[in-house]
């Protein structure tokens, strides 16, 4: 079988690198597109996957409009060529369109209830659509598939990741020492339209109150200020979740960062709004789950009631054994994700027959 793989993220990498692995192992061909996004080409190249560049992320609605056209067609080219028989992406409105066009199933590893825009321009041409059980949109059921999981655990699970503690000596600091995870986004995506994080000029002030429970690390897709530079992590990307396992906490814009920090037992929270002032977690099934079920993570519209949470967490001597112990709790309860994704992709269509069977 010949499957398209589309990667518009870092975090699609590591959602779908082993489940790539998995398939191409089994005697399926594998082809891999992706779209300049971060440090999503980078991971690809230091995972040694081969892929072929369909475009960029792009800023404005009228960028978009454009980059949507020439991403479709290049992406109908390279497909056109290799001739896949099913595509599979996070929920690209690119792959939605060409999988359409060609007449081949897409099917969609999704779980972002705000991106509205996304969702009309893709869920109409998408075959099936596999989100989380918690996820709270609304799709329709005959296109809806649900797993018990997210999608960090397909490489964030014990069985596929393991820390690294070397990372800590490429930064300089030893096991012992107290260290905080920081993040800002660019706010370009489709789904960050509308919304806003952490207040822009108010950032050092952050970094400061929070020095002084431990260091402070910064990991950006923005250009930092002078001050704030200092503070950027410098280290490979693929490295990063190691780091997000050793540290006391992670706080940030980064929605997908806040999940893994999560999943791997990390106190984590979460700085998002709707225009309203409404947190974005409180909208998201996965965010209002580890929070409510788990204690996993936290969410806030400001970084002021997120400070408050956060250096409550850090006084608290016990809080990284306490959150050990709720990831323990969460991996007990869910399923392994990758193994359900490439069981899935490797069946389809009778895997989506036998689950609407089951969920009836």
């Amino acid at each position: 079988m010949k499957i398209l793989f589309e990667i518009s993220h870092p975090a699609h990498v590591h959602q779908f690198k082993h489940v790539i692995w998995n398939l191409r192992n089994a005697g399926h061909e594998v082809k891999i597109v992706a779209r300049e996004k971060d440090v999503a080409l980078q991971l690809l190249e230091s995972y040694k996957l081969d892929y072929e560049k369909i475009g960029k992320s792009y800023g404005s609605l009228v960028q978009k409009a454009y980059g949507l056209l020439k991403t479709d067609y290049k992406l109908f080219k390279i497909a056109k060529e290799f001739k896949p028989d099913i595509f599979v992406s996070r929920g690209s409105p690119y792959s939605a369109h060409v999988s359409y066009l060609m007449r081949k199933p897409h099917i969609a590893f999704w779980d972002t209830e705000c991106a509205v825009l996304n969702d009309l321009l893709s869920y109409k041409f998408t075959d099936v659509i596999c989100t989380p059980m918690c996820f709270r949109g609304n799709i329709d059921p005959q296109k809806h598939i649900k797993y018990n999981g997210y999608k960090e655990l397909a490489y964030l699970h014990p069985k596929y990741f393991n820390a690294d503690p070397v990372v800590l000596e490429e930064i300089g600091i030893s096991k012992d020492e107290k260290f905080i995870i920081m993040r800002f986004i660019s706010w370009t995506a489709h789904h960050d339209i509308g919304l806003r994080g952490i207040k822009r000029g108010s950032e050092l002030e952050l970094v400061k109150s929070l020095e002084q429970y431990g260091r402070v690390y910064i990991t950006s897709e923005r250009k930092l200020s002078g001050k704030l530079e200092k503070y950027r992590i410098s280290i490979l990307p693929e490295k990063i979740h190691s780091l997000l396992y050793y540290a006391q906490l992670y706080i940030g814009e980064g929605g997908t960062m806040a999940v893994e920090a999560a999943v791997l037992g990390t106190p984590s929270i979460h700085v998002e709004s709707t225009s309203s002032g409404i947190a974005t977690g409180e909208l998201s099934g996965n965010f209002l789950e580890l929070r409510n079920k788990y204690g996993l993570l936290y969410f806030y519209p400001d970084q002021n009631q997120a400070l408050e949470k956060a250096i409550n967490i850090l006084e608290n001597r016990n809080s990284k054994r306490k959150w050990k112990k709720k990831r323990k709790k969460l991996l007990e309860d869910k399923i392994d994700v990758t193994a359900w994704m490439t069981d899935f992709i490797e069946r389809y269509p009778e895997s989506f027959y036998e689950y609407k069977r089951c969920s009836e």
